[in-house]
């Protein structure tokens, strides 16, 4: 091989060698622009997540300001959040964290806002917004046995037990129960089902509740249509059933079936609070058992009227934005969030507000007659009406403490 061709070869591998440092170069600087870039898209995430929860944490940082937008102050919604992630299973997203999913939900549950709303304030689409309200509705269902507990008898209402006007005669009485129509959407082929006392399409929901306003037991899905008497049957014999202590009892109006376990008002007698007064006191012992169990039934109504203030998607001002089965859920959860709330952050304006609005409602005259029970419970029913009604009004006479 000569001197030329000596110099082709080596200025040939020169240049292949050039050419490979060239490719190893554009190989290296490709995969760190990638990697940058990956990394960048990893830190836009995380930290848009965190922006986004502390500027909600920054707006509801106030109290007032908080309960205004999720009827509960600060505090309170951080303990809710920890307890869904903890004993609900609600998890953080790449892009949303546990405070946003939570904060949408409630807002949504807490002024019945639609999805273009909720989508301004938190700039997130109708998708994410609905999965999350779903995901969000699913953790406080997992919280149902914690807060939904049933009263075994054991013990005597507080309530109860510190009034000389309601103890001894009512130590067996457990709560009282009553159904509420809450609006809900159908179809036109199914409106009339669901169509009752309401002139539009309404589920009867029937709950009991304690004397402390906390609700014990809720049957939702009925249409509106069908008679408390009806789905209180239907309670008393399902599966999840409502659990009546032995020897113990609920207070119902008259619209239920007397019972030993239903202890409902004389009927053709004053019964309704505002119909009683120092200048017009009860002249009977069944007078006086009807004011006195009207006085402790009332805390149903209490309880239905804060739930429905507190959780507007519940209230009949506007058709709701879910079908049957969905508000059945909502309805749920919310009853759960307001047993939850009436523990740690009752919000006692609230409570004062439903208060006057029921002192000042018209006092109605529908003291309409439940079905029939049989003989046997009907007897011992009345038995248990009976026997305290004459304890309690030979106690008045002696006291005339009313």
């Amino acid at each position: 091989m000569n001197d030329q061709d000596q110099r082709i070869v080596i200025n040939k591998w020169f240049d292949l060698r050039r050419r490979a440092i060239v490719q190893l170069i554009c190989a290296v600087v490709y995969c760190y622009v990638r990697m940058s870039r990956k990394r960048k898209l990893c830190y836009s995430m995380s930290s848009g997540r965190e922006r986004v929860r502390e500027e909600i944490m920054y707006r509801i940082s106030n109290s007032e300001t908080s309960r205004n937008i999720l009827r509960m102050g600060p505090q309170t919604f951080m303990t809710l959040c920890g307890m869904l992630e903890r004993e609900g299973g609600l998890q953080a997203t790449r892009w949303s964290s546990v405070e946003e999913q939570v904060a949408k939900s409630i807002y949504i549950l807490t002024h019945n806002a639609k999805n273009r709303e909720v989508n301004f304030w938190f700039r997130r689409s109708g998708e994410t917004i609905s999965r999350h309200l779903h995901q969000v509705l699913r953790a406080i269902l997992e919280l149902e046995e914690k807060f939904l507990i049933q009263p075994d008898g054991s013990t005597v209402p507080h309530e109860i037990s510190s009034s000389y006007r309601f103890y001894p005669y009512f130590k067996d009485c457990v709560g009282a129960i009553d159904g509420t129509h809450i609006r809900v959407k159908v179809s036109a082929k199914d409106a009339p089902r669901y169509r009752g006392r309401k002139d539009y399409p309404t589920q009867n929901v029937l709950a009991a509740c304690s004397f402390d306003l906390k609700f014990t037991y809720v049957l939702a899905g009925w249409e509106g249509s069908a008679s408390d008497s009806r789905i209180i049957k239907n309670a008393l014999t399902r599966e999840d059933k409502l659990k009546i202590p032995q020897g113990k009892y609920y207070l119902v109006d008259a619209g239920f079936m007397l019972t030993s376990g239903l202890i409902t008002p004389y009927r053709g007698v004053r019964y309704h609070l505002k119909e009683y007064s120092a200048r017009n006191p009860p002249q009977n012992s069944k007078e006086l058992f009807n004011l006195r169990h009207s006085s402790l039934r009332n805390a149903i109504e209490r309880a239905f009227g804060v739930l429905k203030k507190r959780f507007e998607i519940l209230s009949n001002s506007t058709e709701p934005n879910y079908g049957v089965t969905a508000q059945k859920l909502i309805i749920f959860a919310c009853c759960i969030l307001h047993n939850y709330l009436m523990s740690v952050d009752p919000d006692e304006d609230l409570i004062a507000e439903v208060d006057a609005e029921l002192a000042n409602q018209n006092v109605s005259h529908d003291n309409h007659q439940g079905p029939r029970s049989d003989r046997d419970e009907l007897a011992m029913g009345g038995v248990i009406r009976d026997s305290v009604a004459h304890q309690m009004w030979l106690n008045y006479q002696n006291n005339n403490l009313a």
